[in-house]
């Protein structure tokens, strides 16, 4: 099979892994079949949500802790399928007309990125109500959705040469501003939880940055390293928004901290340095003397502490969340592996290795018996057709005047009273029992 999304990890049949956007549970698809696992008492355990056999997938997303799973599979790279895993049934499909490279949740908008377009879907009905075309060549789908509906913002490349971030605001649907982020194309977007500020990096992978998604104005500089460029998987905001955690194809996993009071203090003092802050203001009378390329090095924050993983070129995804009461590192490696840390109080301490969850041996040992006795699988339930030979258009097309809109076919719950149930619920579900 030739490889998707320029992704070699499908091709080798590692697990798929992805947070929901609130880290309250972790998705893990195989060859096999997907998993939803509960995050809730993770430092012990990892309680199993739900279980089904199907084809073989390279994306899934959950909505929050709702009952809505949104995923695509090897088999049928095109179709998007939105289904309610507690019923274990398809709600509807959608095909378009090209690989579907990444898709996005939140409570008000479902988006669909291909290479040239995005779609954006009102997540209440599926209707198509806007759909972004031409945009830059994009075939690692990179793109990212605020989890906040205050601030429902969509970002994504816009440019193929340099790190340009197009924000566009997903429910007005209209563009926002443009942030000239970097110099070279980007690698890696994350909004904040709060959708007001968006951390982007370059493929040169050194240096990552913070901006404000309102007016595009520059936050934070943090230089991830030196002495190699390397390419950034993952990038993400805590969920206090206190942290910024990346990974990279190198085993090093690095956690910054976004210092606001600082900036504030320094706002709110006009500008004028305490005692405290001799030394930035010592380094700011130095730097004024040297060369930009220097003062850059000498302004950008460091990594507030790190992690060093087993072995290098391995996708990680990662995460950092309170669980009861502790605030956590998660890091899902695409090996299989889940890697539970604290995070310490002091800066350079070391990180402490809690427990590591061996996703493989959780799936094959802890499998939900009555998903897998039932026969279902993905995007039909039990006497229910599957979907995917309607012709109905999914909805309008976007301002440009075209129609172009995606395919829906048929489901087991009509996009009605089922659906809407499943958006609004985000009812916590407990592990499922044999």
């Amino acid at each position: 099979m030739m490889s998707l999304l320029g992704r070699p990890d499908v091709d080798a049949g590692e697990v798929f892994v992805n947070f929901n956007q609130n880290i309250t549970s972790l998705a893990v698809a195989t060859s096999g079949g997907y998993s939803l696992y509960s995050l809730g008492s993770v430092d012990s355990t990892l309680d199993k949500i739900y279980h089904t056999k199907s084809d073989e997938l390279f994306l899934i997303e959950r909505l929050f802790e709702s009952s809505l799973v949104a995923i695509v599979s090897q088999r049928a790279p095109r179709k998007l399928k939105v289904c309610h895993f507690k019923k274990q049934s398809e709600i509807c499909n959608y095909s378009y007309a090209n690989t579907i490279l990444a898709v996005k949740l939140n409570r008000e908008r479902l988006i669909v990125c291909l290479e040239e377009s995005l779609y954006i879907h009102n997540i209440q009905d599926m209707k198509v109500v806007h759909t972004i075309r031409d945009t830059p060549c994009n075939p690692q789908g990179l793109c990212a959705l605020s989890s906040s509906s205050e601030h429902c913002y969509l970002a994504y490349p816009g440019s193929v040469t340099a790190g340009e971030v197009q924000i566009f605001d997903a429910i007005n649907l209209h563009a926002k501003t443009m942030i000239p982020a970097h110099d070279t194309p980007l690698a890696a977007l994350a909004f904040s939880p709060s959708g007001t500020e968006i951390a982007t990096a370059s493929e040169r992978g050194t240096v990552i940055r913070v901006f404000s998604s309102q007016d595009g104005s520059r936050l934070f500089e943090l230089r991830r390293g030196l002495k190699r460029c390397v390419s950034i998987v993952s990038l993400s905001f805590s969920t206090c928004a206190e942290y910024l955690v990346s990974s990279s194809n190198t085993e090093t996993v690095h956690i910054f901290r976004l210092d606001r009071s600082a900036t504030e203090t320094a706002e709110g003092h006009g500008g004028k340095q305490s005692s405290d802050d001799w030394m930035g203001f010592l380094s700011k009378t130095v730097t004024s003397y040297l060369p930009t390329q220097v003062t850059d090095v000498f302004s950008q924050g460091r990594a507030f502490a790190s992690v060093s993983l087993p072995e290098a070129g391995v996708r990680r995804m990662c995460a950092i969340t309170t669980i009861q009461k502790q605030l956590r590192l998660l890091i899902a490696s695409q090996d299989g592996y889940l890697y539970v840390y604290s995070i310490p109080t002091v800066e350079g301490a070391e990180c402490q290795l809690i427990k590591r969850h061996d996703l493989r041996l959780e799936d094959h040992y802890a499998m939900d018996i009555k998903g897998l006795n039932s026969g279902v699988s993905i995007g039909g339930a039990a006497g229910v057709p599957p979907g995917g030979t309607g012709g109905a258009g999914a909805g309008g097309s976007g301002g440009d005047g075209k129609s172009a809109a995606p395919v829906v076919g048929g489901g087991g719950d009509k996009a009605g009273g089922s659906y809407a149930s499943a958006v609004k619920g985000d009812e916590p579900a407990g592990p499922s029992s044999a």
